[in-house]
């Protein structure tokens, strides 16, 4: 299979985010399937280009980090579908496959009020109401009914994990500016 894939080198912005990966061809137009890495996948439909890295894995049809003009975004099924500029078949599209899509974190969408993006929250310091730290996040889960704030701190030399409810009724504050969150929790729970 020949392909006149052709796409601009680019410098991968400071503030770039992972935001998904583009799965496989999607009909013979050009468009391709795209796997969101959130639930929301807002980012991805608010930017009008993407930062594209080649898979870790398989083959590369492309090699550092390229820009990728986005023509259309869109939800489709149970999936996100998209198309881009100079990809107008699908040898085209399917020279996309397994590329990695980033974002820069200036481009999201503005949240509401006590709304925060997971990549905002990583690396918090989480002290609870008497001023105890109780660790930093290093990830959160998704466990259906409410996220999980998942800690790592440091006891008897020792790497420990604790896991805390993202809920109001725990959290009190977070304050992205101070890089703290403080919740109502004692280190025993």
């Amino acid at each position: 299979m020949a392909t006149n894939l052709t796409l601009a080198p680019a410098e991968l912005p400071a503030d770039a985010v992972e935001v998904g990966r583009i799965a496989d061809a999607w009909g013979i137009k050009g468009w391709f399937k795209v796997v969101p890495h959130s639930s929301n996948p807002e980012a991805l439909f608010s930017a009008k280009s993407w930062y594209l890295q080649p898979s870790e894995r398989g083959a590369k049809t492309f090699s550092g980090t390229v820009l990728l003009p986005i023509r259309q975004a869109k939800d489709h099924s149970d999936t996100v579908v998209a198309w881009a500029q100079g990809i107008d078949d699908r040898n085209g599209a399917e020279a996309l496959r397994g590329a990695r899509i980033f974002v820069p974190r200036s481009g999201f969408p503005t949240t509401a009020t006590d709304e925060y993006y997971w990549v905002d929250l990583i690396g918090l310091a989480v002290v609870n109401r008497e001023g105890l730290a109780l660790g930093a996040v290093r990830e959160l889960l998704s466990t259906g009914p409410q996220t999980v704030l998942v800690l790592e701190y440091e006891e008897a030399g020792k790497v420990q994990e604790r896991m805390i409810p993202f809920v109001a009724h725990f959290v009190d504050k977070v304050e992205l500016p101070e890089k703290r969150i403080t919740v109502d929790w004692q280190p025993d729970y």
